[in-house]
C-alpha cells in the first residue's frame, strides 16, 4: 500500500477534528437539555461522569461548568476532606490535582480530627452503608482519644512521621521532591493512623455487591505480633492497593523452624521483608506469631480478601494444611494459603503454641492443631490437621467476633460481649470453674491392687509397660509415685468430656460487655467497653497487675486504671508479662522485668524486682523525643511497641545464632531496660517492590564442546560452514 501524501494526511486530520467537535457539541447540548429539564445530579448518566476532564488550569469541569467540589470555599472544602475516610480521600486525590494541593494545606486539621476528642472505634466509615460491620456498631470502647494536645503537635507529628525510622528506603513522589506538597505520601500515613485509632480495618469483597467488611476493632496482631522466638510485623503501603512488595510483612528472630517465612531455616537479627507465596498486590491486614517454650513456632497472615496463609513448624498440624505426600506433616518455609478455608472469608486469625484459630464473616469459629488439653473446643483431646468448626457447648449458637489463642487455652469474644474459654484450666487461665479431665484411673488401680504377687497372669497384665513403672510392691499397695505415673499415662486418652474441652461462658462477667481478649502463656486479659482491664490466671511475676503474685481463677478488674481514670484501648498478655495502651497513647506494663522485657529497668540483678501493678513505660525516639503508642505485643523475653509515627520499639530481645536472650546492645551500650527503636524501619512508609536476586547462568563447557544459544551459533555460521 503506497504511503499517504502530506495533503491526504492533512485532509484526514481535518475531518477527524470536525467529527470530534461535532461530538463535543452534541454532548454539551445533551447536558444543557438535562439541566433545563430539572434532572438532578444523582440522575446523570455515566456518560456525564465520563465528561469530567482535567483542564490546564487544574480545575474539574462538567461541560463549561466547574466541579462543585472545587467551587466550594476553602474552609468548606477542608471540612469536606476531613469528613472523608482515608481510603476514599486517596481516590479523590488521585483524580484531582486541585484537591491534592488543598489536602496538603489541611492535613493538620484532618489528623487532628482523628487524634483528639474522638471515641475509639467511632470510624467515619461506619456511617457509609457500603461497609458491613462485623460486630455491633454501638458496642465500642467509650473512651475519648486524646493523643495530641493541639495543632502544633499534629504538625510536628506529620514532619516526624516522614523522617522517623531512619533510612527506610521509602519512595518519595516527584511532588515532594519539588516541594509542591506531599499529600500523596500523606494518604498512606492517614490510612495507618485511621486504622490504628478507629480500630477498624477493611476487607475487600470479590462479590458483585462490592460490600466491604469491617474487621473487629480490638485484636492482637493488628500491626505486629510476637512469640517467644520471633516477631512478625506489617510494613509498607502505597495507600491504595497493597503493602510493600504486595506482602507488607517483615519478620525477624529465630528461624530454625521456618516461622520467618523466608524460605530458609536461618535466624534474622533485623527485620527482613517476605518475598513470594502471597501474590502481587495483596495487602495483609493482620498477623499472628505463634509458639511456646517447647521450641516450636508458626505464623499466620490474614489478607484483605479474608484469606489465611500459614508457615512454620507443622509437627502438630497447626498450619492447617493436612498431610503432605507420603502422609507427612512437613514444615512450610514460605507463606502458603490454607486450602480448606478457601471458601470462607475470615475476619480474625490467632496462632497459639501448638494450635490455631480463625473467625469467619458468619461468626463461626474454626480451630486446628494439637488438642491434647482441649484447646480446640471440640469436646475431646484429639488433634485436627485441618480447620474444623467449633460447635460444642453454647458457642455453636453464638456469633463470634474475635479469638485469641494462648499456650494451651483459647478465648473467644462474641458480638454480644460474652466471653467463652476452653483448654487447660489448671493455672486459672480460663477464668471459670471447670471439671477435671477424665483420667479413668480408678478401675485401673482397682484391678492393679487385686493382683497376687505370684499370679501367673502378672506378666501379661503389664506387658504394655515397663515393670519398673507398673509392677506393684510386695504389700499389694500402690505408692504415691506409682499412682502419679499411672495418672499421667491414663491422661493419654483422647476421649474426654471435661468441660475444659468444651467452650463455656465466663459467668462472672455477666452484665459486663467485653470487646477484646488476649490469651497469654498462663494468664489472660480482657478489655471491656469502658476501657477497663480484667485479668485472671497465674500471678507469677505479678503478671495480673493486682499488686501480688497470687493466682486468680476468676476475672478481677485492675483497679489502678480506674483509680487514675485511665482508659485502655489495646492489651496484650505474654509469658508472665502484660502490657496495655491508653487512650492518650501511653504504655503501661507489669510483670517480670528480667532483661528489659517490658521496657522497665531492672532494679537489681536478683530477678525479684517484678512490677506488680501497671507502670508507665518511658517511650522516646533516637533523639529523646516522646513518642505516643498505638499498639503493644508481648512475647516471652521481649515485647514490642508500635509508635503513632509508625516506628517500632523493642523491649528486651531474643537471642539468635546461639546468643543469650535479653536486651541487645546498641552502639556498644546496653539500654538499661528501656525500649530501643528498631533502625531503618517504619510501618507505613511506601517501599519499593522487593525481589530476589537471580543468578545468571552462563554457558558451560562440556569437554571440548560448548552449549550456545541460537543467535550465537548463527553469528558464527561461516566459521562452522552452516
Amino acid at each position: 500500500m503506497p504511503a499517504r501524501s502530506a495533503e491526504e494526511k492533512a485532509r484526514r486530520k481535518k475531518e477527524f477534528e470536525e467529527r470530534k467537535a461535532a461530538r463535543r457539541a452534541l454532548k454539551e447540548e445533551k447536558l444543557t437539555n438535562e439541566r433545563l429539564n430539572g434532572k438532578g445530579r444523582e440522575e446523570k448518566s455515566n456518560e456525564t461522569v465520563n465528561e469530567l476532564c482535567l483542564t490546564e488550569d487544574v480545575y474539574l469541569k462538567v461541560g463549561d461548568k466547574e466541579c462543585h467540589l472545587v467551587m466550594l470555599p476553602e474552609e468548606t472544602m477542608y471540612l469536606v476532606l476531613c469528613y472523608l475516610p482515608a481510603r476514599d480521600l486517596g481516590a479523590v486525590v488521585m483524580t484531582c490535582r486541585t484537591v491534592n494541593y488543598a489536602l496538603a494545606e489541611c492535613r493538620i486539621s484532618y489528623l487532628f480530627s482523628r487524634l483528639c476528642n474522638r471515641k475509639f472505634g467511632n470510624s467515619i466509615v461506619d456511617q457509609n452503608s457500603n461497609y458491613i460491620s462485623h460486630g455491633s456498631k454501638n458496642r465500642m470502647i467509650k473512651a475519648d482519644i486524646f493523643m495530641c494536645a493541639g495543632l502544633d503537635d499534629v504538625r510536628m507529628l506529620i514532619e516526624h512521621s516522614l523522617k522517623r525510622g531512619g533510612n527506610t528506603g521509602r519512595l518519595v513522589t516527584k511532588k515532594s521532591k519539588k516541594s509542591k506538597g506531599d499529600a500523596d505520601e500523606f494518604i498512606s500515613y492517614a490510612r495507618f493512623v485511621e486504622e490504628a485509632v478507629s480500630g477498624n480495618s477493611i476487607l475487600k469483597s470479590r462479590s458483585d455487591t462490592n460490600e466491604q467488611i469491617l474487621l473487629p476493632q480490638t485484636v492482637n496482631g493488628r500491626f505486629a505480633s510476637t512469640s517467644p522466638e520471633h516477631t512478625i510485623c506489617r510494613i509498607g503501603g502505597d495507600g491504595s492497593k497493597s503493602g510493600a512488595g504486595g506482602s507488607g510483612v517483615a519478620s525477624w528472630g529465630i528461624g530454625k523452624r521456618g516461622q520467618l517465612g523466608h524460605g530458609k531455616r536461618k535466624d534474622e537479627s533485623q527485620p527482613r521483608m517476605l518475598i513470594g507465596g502471597i501474590g502481587y498486590g495483596i495487602r495483609i491486614v493482620q498477623v499472628s506469631a505463634g509458639g511456646g517454650l517447647v521450641r516450636v513456632a508458626h505464623s499466620l497472615l490474614l489478607t484483605e480478601y479474608g484469606k489465611v496463609l500459614s508457615f512454620g513448624n507443622a509437627q502438630y498440624g497447626q498450619l492447617g494444611h493436612g498431610y503432605s505426600e507420603g502422609k507427612q506433616l512437613s514444615d512450610t518455609l514460605r507463606p502458603r494459603y490454607i486450602d480448606s478455608l478457601a471458601d470462607y472469608t475470615c475476619t480474625c486469625v490467632s496462632a497459639g503454641e501448638l494450635h490455631s484459630a480463625v473467625v469467619t464473616t458468619d461468626g463461626d469459629l474454626y480451630t486446628w492443631g494439637d488438642g491434647f488439653c482441649g484447646q480446640l473446643g471440640h469436646g475431646d483431646k484429639r488433634p485436627q490437621l485441618l480447620p474444623m468448626q467449633v460447635t460444642e457447648g453454647d458457642l455453636g449458637d453464638e456469633c463470634v467476633l474475635s479469638v485469641s489463642c494462648g499456650n494451651r487455652h483459647t478465648i473467644s469474644v462474641t458480638e454480644d460481649g460474652d466471653v467463652f474459654s476452653f483448654g487447660l484450666g489448671h493455672f486459672g487461665a480460663l477464668g471459670r470453674s471447670y471439671t477435671p479431665y477424665e483420667y479413668h484411673t480408678d478401675s485401673t488401680i482397682a484391678g492393679f491392687e487385686n493382683l497376687d504377687e505370684n499370679d501367673e497372669n502378672e506378666e501379661n497384665a503389664f506387658h504394655d509397660g515397663p515393670e519398673v513403672l507398673l509392677r506393684p510392691n510386695p504389700n499389694n499397695a500402690i505408692d504415691d509415685e506409682t499412682r502419679d505415673r499411672l495418672n499421667l499415662l491414663a491422661n493419654l486418652t483422647l476421649d474426654d468430656r471435661s468441660n475444659q474441652c468444651i467452650p463455656m461462658p465466663i459467668d462472672s462477667l455477666h452484665g459486663i460487655f467485653i470487646v477484646g481478649a488476649s490469651a497469654g502463656h498462663r494468664h489472660s486479659l480482657l478489655l471491656d467497653s469502658q476501657g477497663g482491664v480484667y485479668s485472671f490466671g497465674t500471678g507469677s511475676g505479678g503478671a495480673l497487675g493486682h499488686g501480688n503474685r497470687s493466682k486468680q481463677q476468676y476475672p478481677l478488674k485492675i483497679m489502678k486504671f480506674d483509680n487514675l481514670d485511665i482508659h485502655i484501648i489495646q492489651i496484650s498478655a505474654g509469658v508472665d508479662i502484660s502490657m496495655a495502651v491508653s487512650s492518650t497513647g501511653d504504655v503501661y506494663a507489669w510483670g517480670k522485668t528480667v532483661g528489659g522485657r517490658i521496657g522497665i529497668p531492672q532494679q537489681n540483678s536478683t530477678g525479684n524486682d517484678d512490677v506488680l501493678v501497671p507502670t508507665l513505660v518511658s517511650l522516646d525516639d533516637a533523639n529523646g523525643v516522646k513518642v505516643k503508642a498505638i499498639d503493644v505485643e508481648c512475647g516471652y523475653v521481649h515485647s514490642l511497641i508500635v509508635g503513632l509515627d509508625g516506628t517500632i520499639h523493642i523491649c528486651g530481645g531474643v537471642g539468635i545464632d546461639g546468643n543469650d536472650d535479653g536486651q541487645q546492645r546498641v552502639d556498644g551500650d546496653l539500654q538499661k531496660g528501656l525500649p530501643s527503636q528498631v533502625r531503618d524501619f517504619n510501618i507505613w512508609h511506601r517501599l519499593k517492590e522487593p525481589s530476589e536476586k537471580t543468578k545468571i547462568v552462563k554457558w558451560e563447557k562440556y569437554g571440548k564442546y560448548e552449549l550456545k544459544g541460537r543467535r550465537k551459533m548463527m553469528s558464527e555460521a561461516e566459521k562452522w560452514g552452516i
